[in-house]
């Protein structure tokens, strides 16, 4: 079994301005950085035995912080990578309700099997570890809907610095498709 404690990023400047982030590299904010910071101290004295981040800079960067005490290197992942909102990137999310999605967008079936493959991996490579993985809020919920077995809007939205727990005692190669209904439905990332 492996021990996946799943981390959103600390909060963004992009958060904070409701900018949809998609993949660009985002920067923490004051905030971002006191999230990380906390998570990090109520971590210090916890078992973890690798960190993985998204290869976004706002994912890795809360990851180091997270790392600092356990001497640990970051290792990233385009796996955990934001969903790429296409056209949407860079826009107020608030003007993008009602709008049609831009056909760059990354289909829903793609990002679920990102991260079917992001368990894949974690499985396969961290055997009977734990795990500290930090991503983003979409990415995050696709995992937890492949780890779940459920649809991504059933997954309750992670705040920034949220960490969850998923316990993986089986590969995910294999799994069958996560039903990808609802696909309109997304947060701020």
């Amino acid at each position: 079994m492996v021990k996946l404690y799943l981390m959103r990023h600390g909060e963004t400047v992009d958060n904070a301005r409701q900018i949809m982030q998609g993949q660009v590299q985002g920067e923490l904010n004051d905030m971002g950085r006191q999230q990380a910071e906390a998570v990090r101290d109520e971590w210090a004295d916890r078992h973890v035995d690798a960190f993985v981040s998204s290869d976004l800079k706002r994912s890795y960067d809360t990851a180091c912080i997270v790392a600092q005490p356990h001497g640990i290197s970051v290792v990233t992942t385009p796996l955990l990578r934001e969903r790429d909102w296409g056209d949407f990137t860079g826009r107020y999310i608030p003007d993008l309700k009602g709008l049609p999605w831009p056909d760059n967008v990354e289909s829903l079936d793609h990002l679920l099997d990102r991260a079917r493959r992001f368990l894949h991996y974690i499985y396969n490579t961290y055997p009977n570890q734990t795990v500290l993985a930090v991503g983003h809020g979409i990415i995050n919920k696709a995992v937890q809907a492949v780890y779940h077995g459920c649809k991504m809007n059933q997954v309750t939205r992670m705040t920034n610095a949220e960490v969850r727990l998923l316990e993986l005692t089986h590969d995910y190669e294999s799994e069958a498709g996560v039903d990808a209904t609802n696909d309109k439905n997304f947060c701020i990332t």
